[in-house]
This record gives structure tokens, sequence and C-alpha cells, in this order.
């Protein structure tokens, strides 16, 4: 939309004595051009649009090769005309033509930014979801785009899926993850093993309950897409705790939105020590998206180091944060259930709060799998898959 200033400097942009069949040609104006479009007509700036010409991008990489500060002086039309379902410009200040199509146009301002088709809304889930859990074969994933679509979207909808019918194997989890991306490392490696350790450096290699967490806060950036793989469970207890930490911070934000400010405002200090690594990082409890929307959380006590928040800013902060903790562990919101050999737990690490219910170690053996690729790689897949399996 046009502001008072442009709308003054631009009324007569469009002269509608010139139109001669289905060209119209439009008056260039100082910085802009006022260009209808089906949607009305809207105000666009040369920057912007010598930018967007498609011949900016190379065919091959796809990767911008042209330099708009090279153009001196900034640029600016000589002249500029609809033609059929194009605007085609003309530069007074280089020998170049650009060809826009008006429909690219018109999408970039009704979303107010480039079309995505992985910018999906996220759906909230709460107590007695995991029987609703998104449920896929993983020979189907390896098979059909189109399942390997609805797979990587289930990611980024509901931040939470189940593989079944995995082989026991290494290889089966490299196999799936793939299926969304390259694995990346994190402290513990390429890949990690939770099962019981003589000398553990993680409270999850122990029988000890854990509480709610998401994992690794201590990186830099923490991972994204975590996969848990039962090869084996047939321990007494040790039953996997989920809930949708998005919707968790929804509530927080509800009931008490002072509490959730300073949660989605602040960054608190969090550490991974071992004889080996000294790993610590910064990262906020509430994570909100560019359109405020809770994006995730980050939450983890027994990795969070002292607070270095000023300390009257913590009389505020403390008993927000701890309102939080008890809401995570409000039963509207926990699912409660048995992860069982041959199958797949796919999560997203910044969403999803896990934990898990201490077990018997002398009852038998539990050995899961994980591995974690990143929320880019996801999205990224479902961009392409969107196109390539008629899903978009």
């Amino acid at each position: 939309m046009l502001n008072k200033q442009q709308s003054d400097e631009y009324t007569t942009m469009l002269d509608t004595d010139s139109i001669a069949g289905n060209v119209t040609t439009l008056l260039p104006g100082e910085r802009g051009l006022n260009v209808p479009l089906p949607s009305g007509t809207h105000y666009f700036n040369y920057y912007w649009l010598r930018d967007a010409d498609p011949l900016s991008i190379d065919p091959a990489t796809r990767e911008r090769v042209f330099d708009i500060a090279e153009v001196a002086g900034g640029p600016r039309a000589s002249s500029a005309r609809l033609d059929g379902d194009s605007l085609i410009i003309n530069w007074a200040t280089e020998e170049h033509e650009s060809r826009l199509p008006l429909a690219t146009l018109d999408a970039f301002i009704l979303e107010g930014r480039t079309p995505d088709p992985a910018a999906i809304p996220r759906r909230l889930w709460y107590a007695d979801s995991h029987d609703h859990f998104p449920r896929f074969r993983q020979a189907d994933i390896e098979s059909s785009d189109a399942v390997r679509y609805d797979f990587s979207r289930a990611l980024i909808e509901d931040g939470v899926a189940l593989v079944t019918e995995m082989e026991n194997s290494d290889e089966s989890l490299t196999r799936l993850a793939n299926q969304l991306g390259q694995v990346t490392p994190t402290t513990d490696g390429y890949y990690f093993d939770v099962r019981l350790e003589i000398a553990p450096t993680n409270l999850a290699y122990t029988a000890k309950a854990l509480e709610f967490h998401t994992d690794l806060p201590s990186e830099d950036e923490a991972p994204g897409i975590q996969f848990l793989h039962c090869r084996e469970n047939s321990v007494v207890g040790g039953y996997s705790l989920f809930l949708d930490g998005a919707a968790a911070a929804e509530a927080l934000r509800e009931e008490d939105p002072a509490a959730f400010d300073l949660l989605a405002q602040h960054d608190i200090p969090f550490f991974r020590r071992h004889d080996g690594w000294d790993y610590r990082a910064h990262q906020r409890v509430i994570e909100l998206d560019r359109d405020g929307q809770v994006s995730g959380l980050t939450i983890s006590q027994h990795l969070q180091d002292a607070i270095d928040l000023p300390q009257s800013l913590l009389d505020d902060y403390y008993p927000a944060f701890c309102r939080f903790l008890s809401i995570l562990r409000e039963e509207r919101f926990v699912n409660r259930f048995r992860l069982e050999a041959g199958s797949c737990i796919v999560f997203d690490n910044h969403r999803v709060v896990h934990g898990r219910e201490a077990f018997e170690a002398s009852s038998g053996k539990r050995h899961l799998r994980g591995c974690y690729v990143s929320r880019g790689s996801v999205r990224s897949t479902c961009r392409v898959l969107s196109r390539s399996a008629g899903r978009g």
C-alpha cells in the first residue's frame, strides 16, 4: 500500500491515455512505480524491481549474479509498460530491459514476502495426542516422494512423527535421516546411543528419570530435528514423555502475558561440561518467529548455568520461569507412552519437550540410537517435494 507521500508523488504515474491494445504505459516516478495488479495498484521501489529481474539470477547455479551497488546513482526507469502478463522496464542508468511477471509481483504483495511452500502453520497438540501422531512406514518414505513430502510436512506442522517397521541396524536410521537431509554432528558426534553406561556423561545414559527438556542447549545452535530409533526395549518402566512446547508456551501467553514476555525477551546460559569439553551458550526459553508466533523453546534445568541476568530482573524472571515449568508438567499437555522396538520417533528439538520415566536397570535392555538433521533441511525437502510430488 502507498503512504501519503508516495500517493501524492505518484498519483499521475499511470498514463491512462496511453493504453493501446494490451499495452499500458506507466509514467516513471522518481523512486519507483505504481503498478496495477489483479489485487490493486501497488507501489514498487526501483531498487527492489531491478533486483527482482529474473535475469539477475544465474540459470545454472540459481544464485544472484547482479550487483545492485554497481548501478551509479541507483536504478531509475526511463520508461515502463505493462505488456500482457509482464511489467517491462527500460532503465535510464544502464542499457538493460527488465521483464517481470505480474503474477510474481502480485504474489509478493499478497504474501508480504516471497511465497514459501514450507511456511505451514503449526498445529498445536495436547495430552492424549500420541495415538494421533502422524505415522509412516520407513519403506513408504523411502519409495514415495508423496509420502516423504507428508513426512516433512508433519514435522513442520505437528513437530513430531512416528516411523514404524524399521530394521534393527545402524544403517536403517541413517537411511531414514537422509530422507530429510544430512546428519548434523553435535558434542556426541554424528550419532549417539542411549543405553546404560558404566561411566555416563549424560543422565540419559543412566536408569534415572529424565526431566522435561530439549536437547543440547549448550550448543551455539541447538540441533534441529531429532531421531530416536528404538532398537530394543524390554525394561520395566522407562516410559517416554512428550509434549508440545509451543502449546504450553501459548497457554502461558494467554494466562500470564508478562511472564511470557520475560521468557521470550531474555537469553539465559546453558552449559555442558565434562573431562574433554566445555560448551556454553545463551538461549531464550521461548522462541518466536518473525511474526511473533511461538516457534519453539529451549528448556533444560540439568544443563542450565547460573542465570546471569541482572539480579533485580530475576525478581520477576524466576517466578515467570517457575510458572512455565509448572505448566509443562500439567496433565493437559503430557503424553506418556512406551516406545517399541522397530519404531523411531522424530521430532523438532526446538519445539517438542521430552523426558523419560525411570526404569529398572536389571529388568531387561533398553537401547535407543539417535541423530539430528537441521530444521532448515526439513523445510528445504518440503519445498522441493511440494513441486515434485505435486503437493504444493
